[in-house]
């Protein structure tokens, strides 16, 4: 498998962490998407479940039962992306960074759910208030 098509070795950084490569997690990026689609859609009816629940009301979602079967699956998705060397940030709205070096310098490659591609980054130490468009290639 080449190297620069999918997820790094969880060593390659200096502190055992993932170092994508821009190609990687752009690859990464369709199967990204599909999951984050499928993280939003379980948030979204976990927060209307939970609110019909505290309410007292009935749940065209189910009950408790159902609850805890999508906090399971948030749970899992989260997991998956971790399990790649993907950092989650942040779940509502679902922001994801992909540790990275750019020009020698440790970046964040970042996507925030809705975007249509990986497009930004910012330097580690910034975090998203210094995110930047990737320069073009």
């Amino acid at each position: 498998m080449d190297d620069d098509v999918f997820p790094p070795d969880p060593a390659d950084g200096p502190d055992g962490s993932a170092v994508f490569t821009l190609d990687a997690a752009r690859a990464l990026m369709p199967e990204v998407v599909r999951r984050a689609d499928a993280f939003t859609a379980a948030r979204a009816d976990l927060a209307e479940l939970a609110a019909d629940l505290r309410t007292g009301g009935p749940s065209e979602l189910g009950g408790r039962a159902e609850l805890k079967a999508l906090e399971a699956r948030l749970a899992d998705l989260h997991t998956w992306f971790t399990g790649q060397g993907i950092e989650v940030k942040s779940l509502a709205p679902l922001l994801v960074d992909f540790p990275a070096v750019l020009d020698g310098r440790s970046v964040r490659l970042c996507w925030l759910e809705g975007e249509p591609e990986l497009g930004w980054y910012h330097r580690t130490e910034l975090g998203f208030a210094g995110r930047r468009p990737l320069p073009p290639e």
